[in-house]
């Protein structure tokens, strides 16, 4: 039976390519939300979920932090994904004729040249494929979508033109869940993510943070939220290291004497775009 890959979106989001470009052999399987991808996952539905976590644009997906820690599924690996935006419409529209253009809320301030240059009324929609579904559904050639090439072909648009991105380093920067944690032998080039909640006292995050530098462990990133009391309290972390290795036993340790609680999320490969 084939396996089937979870993500966010219609058929042919850019959630959807990700799928499609680092699980090849799987089906993807479309959700309406982060949350139905997640459970997909935990249901047995998917094997795995495809998620987003951070655009080099529109920064940090912050639904999908506070969904990971209590979702009791794993980090097995991270996928960078290109984001290669088309100006799409129906079948004999141009250009010239276009007045509309439907997106989402993140891809339509990442092509502000285009929609300036062709004088068209942006218009948001819950995702980049839902968008061109919509176009397809309308016919109306005055109105365009910005999504993926993928798209194009799955919903019969024309793309009237490629590569409408401002910024041609647009890339988003995808994790891979599953119900089983899988942690990878060799214990090079792979990250290692956590969360963890400092307790109430004072430079408790400076203190808990020394173990890493004392140890050399090199922190990727490093994201605080708020609890109900407003207080920075709880964090995001993404550092370069092994469970098993030495200097991170001994930095989760120093981080145990100031943490209430660390919660690990999974270790997993390095993607090759963090070694370009």
């Amino acid at each position: 039976m084939t396996q089937r890959i979870a993500f966010q979106g219609a058929p042919g989001a850019y959630g959807d390519m990700s799928c499609r470009a680092a699980y090849p052999d799987m089906e993807t399987l479309p959700s309406e939300s982060f949350e139905a991808a997640f459970l997909a996952v935990s249901e047995g539905r998917a094997e795995l979920a495809m998620i987003p976590v951070d655009n080099t644009l529109a920064g940090r997906v912050a639904d999908v932090h506070h969904l990971l820690p209590d979702s009791g599924l794993y980090i097995i690996g991270e996928h960078f994904q290109p984001v290669h935006h088309a100006l799409l419409g129906v079948p004999g529209a141009t250009k010239d004729g276009l007045k509309h253009v439907y997106s989402h809320v993140h891809a339509l301030p990442q092509c502000r040249r285009i929609i300036r240059e062709l004088g068209l009324k942006p218009h948001v929609r819950a995702d980049t494929a839902g968008a061109a579904a919509e176009v397809a559904e309308k016919r109306d050639p005055s109105i365009a979508a910005i999504a993926s090439p993928l798209a194009a072909g799955i919903y019969g648009l024309d793309i009237l033109e490629n590569d409408v991105q401002d910024a041609d380093h647009n890339t988003t920067r995808f994790l891979v869940l599953s119900r089983e944690r899988e942690v990878p032998v060799e214990q090079e080039n792979v990250i290692t993510t956590m969360f963890f909640r400092v307790r109430n006292i004072p430079a408790a995050l400076y203190k808990a943070l020394g173990g890493f530098a004392t140890n050399g462990i090199n922190l990727t990133k490093l994201e605080s939220y708020v609890d109900e009391n407003f207080q920075a309290a709880q964090f995001y972390c993404d550092l370069e290291g092994h469970p098993d290795s030495r200097a991170l036993q001994l930095a989760i340790e120093e981080l145990s004497f100031f943490a209430a609680e660390v919660k690990m999320l999974g270790t997993y490969p390095a993607h090759p775009f963090r070694r370009r």
